[in-house]
């Protein structure tokens, strides 16, 4: 949808079951970057030696990452199986006990299995989480607007955050206790996760339980977990919008895993210690936080299905300039540029698993991104080492500027190209243009028009023949009148009439394009002079056959002898809204056999032209589209029509009841 940022984060929010949810992630998510730093800094506390040091800290991440290699796909299949909030309570419940007893145990080898066991839980409880998010939501357009919420806090906020704390905890406990309370203090910080664990069980126990979904009855019924795993990797197989999803993250991540296994050495190479370190970590989730904001309105020029291949490239392309950064400040960017176009790809990813998989088996698809994740990220940073170490540095003069080129430079440049070339076959297999040029498809769908402006909602009803979207959108208007929606319905004047008709009149061959113009032209008068005051005053805009079919008939000229170029007729439809898009288009769906008798010979051709075009955009973006079977009488038809955007309406309350505008 086109509205700001601020009133779809405030509908989200303001829904219940939602918000609480928000706040227990967010508190989750600080728990997690917290003890990490808390459990990393107590590793190295029980070890004496740089050596020693060095395996407690690789054990510590190793035991985070390693429970994803055999039980990722059995938490989605229990995610799917089992009532989801039982499930995160048992979890939260184990993590509470599982933290405080670290410090009562006070020994590296519990550290381990304890960690281990934690990350466990983590591992059940994610895919329970992200896949009743959905299910709580009152619209589907508010999936991408949760998510949003969600990844900002825990790779943005809850970082800050989580390191603020253990910074006061550690700055409190040297205050009052000197250099011997270190380890207290990392204790203190161990016992307030365990405890934040047991408070947010008891909250998702008590006060959500939307988190539970389905009926009891539904979930008894389901098939065994053997079954739940085979169906789960079917989908990812068989499907080739989540197939080329799990080949975009393996390329994104293994990049990222690349940049977290050679950082140190790279920082050194910049001539940095420590602060450079940590300065681009910092820019990693700087730039991670910025991409999960710039993400929805990247979405509204550019389908989630191009724009997710299309980031990761993106990522791939920034990494390779991390590699020739000469200064620290060029990498500082490049490495935020790296994780501003992660944050894309990764929001862009959880909206398409939240708008486009069932709510039966998105728990599996859940935990196996998640854990396709988890195993790119061990497998990157268990090779990169071994790498660098192969590659000996050697120093060069670039324009007289002494360049050091060591493992890390040649590692980040070999992962940059990967991550681009597999960033370009995941949008080839989800992308609905599969012939179109990426470059000069990304470009024109950037390609700025003029800015959205006002609260109002633009409704399109497209489909073919003519006549029936023009009835239904007729019924609409009228129907949304009545339960108190201030319409406009541009279609609706006798000067609008005369000028469709003059644009559309029957011509000869040459004419083609010539009427393709008068359209377009009849279409951005419209636009200006009606469509957009009524959306600056709050209206619901319904329009009859407002983006496609206008101008895509055109490309079946009389006689079926010319076609002109699909590309070229819409673009030139974008050019004539000014790339004004409706939120939301009903899509009248019949096949050509069972329409009008009046659908033969050019006319069905158009008609099945039409359909086309318009069904594979819907595949592309069904988050815009209400598909809606046609065939039946008018009066059943407009009911399917009213109750499929019956969801993705606002309130009328929201709306002034006095909103008009002449057409």
């Amino acid at each position: 949808m086109s509205a700001p940022t601020s009133h779809r984060v405030r509908s989200v929010l303001a829904i219940p079951a939602f918000r609480r949810l928000w706040l227990v992630t967010s508190v989750a998510g600080i728990c997690d970057w917290m003890s990490l730093l808390a459990l990393s800094a107590l590793a190295t506390q029980l070890t004496s030696g740089y050596t020693a040091q060095s395996f407690a800290l690789g054990g510590v991440v190793a035991t985070k990452l390693l429970p994803a290699l055999v039980l990722g796909p059995l938490a989605g299949a229990l995610a799917d199986k089992f009532d989801r909030r039982r499930v995160m309570v048992v979890c939260d419940l184990l993590r509470f006990v599982l933290f405080v007893s670290i410090p009562l145990v006070g020994s590296l080898w519990w550290l381990f299995i304890a960690t281990f066991l934690i990350e466990i839980c983590a591992l059940f409880w994610i895919p329970s989480k992200d896949a009743s998010v959905p299910n709580l939501l009152r619209r589907p357009d508010q999936v991408e607007t949760a998510n949003q919420l969600n990844l900002v806090m825990t790779y943005g906020v809850a970082v800050i955050t989580a390191s603020g704390l253990f910074t006061v905890l550690s700055s409190v406990g040297g205050f009052f206790g000197g250099a011997d309370s270190a380890l207290p203090t990392v204790f203190l910080a161990l016992v307030l996760s365990g405890v934040a664990y047991l408070i947010i069980a008891l909250t998702v126990l008590f006060r959500i339980p939307e988190i539970s979904g389905r009926a009891t009855e539904q979930r008894a019924a389901a098939p065994g977990l053997l079954a739940l795993l085979r169906d789960g990797a079917t989908f990812v197989v068989r499907t080739p919008l989540i197939r080329g999803l799990v080949i975009g993250i393996i390329g994104a991540f293994a990049a990222g895993g690349t940049v977290v296994g050679s950082a140190t050495l790279y920082a050194a190479s910049l001539g940095g210690g420590n602060a450079a370190y940590g300065v681009l970590f910092a820019s990693v989730f700087i730039g991670l936080a910025l991409g999960m904001g710039a993400a929805p309105r990247m979405a509204r020029r550019i389908p989630h299905n191009r724009l997710f291949g299309a980031a990761i490239v993106a990522a791939g392309v920034a990494l390779v300039l991390v590699a020739v950064s000469p200064h620290l400040f060029v990498a500082i960017g490049a490495v935020m540029l790296v994780g501003g176009f992660a944050g894309i790809a990764f929001l862009t990813g959880l909206t398409i698993i939240g708008l486009q998989v069932a709510d039966e088996i998105r728990g599996r698809i859940v935990a196996f991104v998640q854990s396709i994740v988890r195993l790119t990220l061990l497998g990157s940073m268990a090779l990169v080492p071994v790498i660098v170490g192969l590659v000996s540095a050697r120093r060069v003069d670039v324009f007289g500027y002494p360049f050091l080129i060591d493992g890390t430079r040649v590692v980040m440049l070999a992962g940059g190209a990967v991550a681009s070339v597999v960033g370009m076959l995941a949008y080839r297999q989800m992308d609905d243009r599969r012939t179109e040029p990426i470059l000069p498809d990304l470009l024109a769908a950037l390609r700025r028009g003029e800015p959205r402006q006002g609260a109002g909602v633009l409704i399109a009803v497209e489909g073919a023949p003519a006549e029936e979207t023009t009835e239904q959108a007729a019924r609409l208007a009228e129907r949304l009148r009545a339960a108190g929606y201030p319409v406009v319905v541009p279609d609706g004047g006798q000067r609008d009439r005369e000028r469709w008709s003059a644009a559309t009149r029957e011509a000869a061959l040459s004419g083609a394009r010539a009427k393709a113009l008068a359209a377009a032209a009849v279409r951005a008068d419209q636009v200006e002079r009606v469509i957009r005051p009524a959306l600056v005053q709050g209206a619901v805009v319904v329009v009859d056959r407002f983006l496609v079919s206008p101008l895509v008939q055109f490309g079946v000229a009389a006689g079926g002898h010319v076609e002109l170029d699909t590309g070229e007729l819409e673009n030139l439809a974008a050019w004539a809204t000014g790339r004004l898009r409706p939120d939301v288009s009903v899509l009248l769906d019949r096949a050509p056999s069972d329409a009008a008798p009046r659908t033969v010979g050019v006319a069905g051709e158009e008609h099945v032209r039409v359909q086309r075009l318009l069904t594979r955009m819907a595949a592309a973006e069904p988050h815009r589209y209400v598909v809606v079977d046609a065939d039946g009488s008018p009066d059943e038809v407009a009911e399917r029509v009213f109750r499929g955007l019956a969801p993705v309406l606002p309130e009328p309350a929201q709306r002034p009841a006095d909103a008009e505008v002449a057409p």
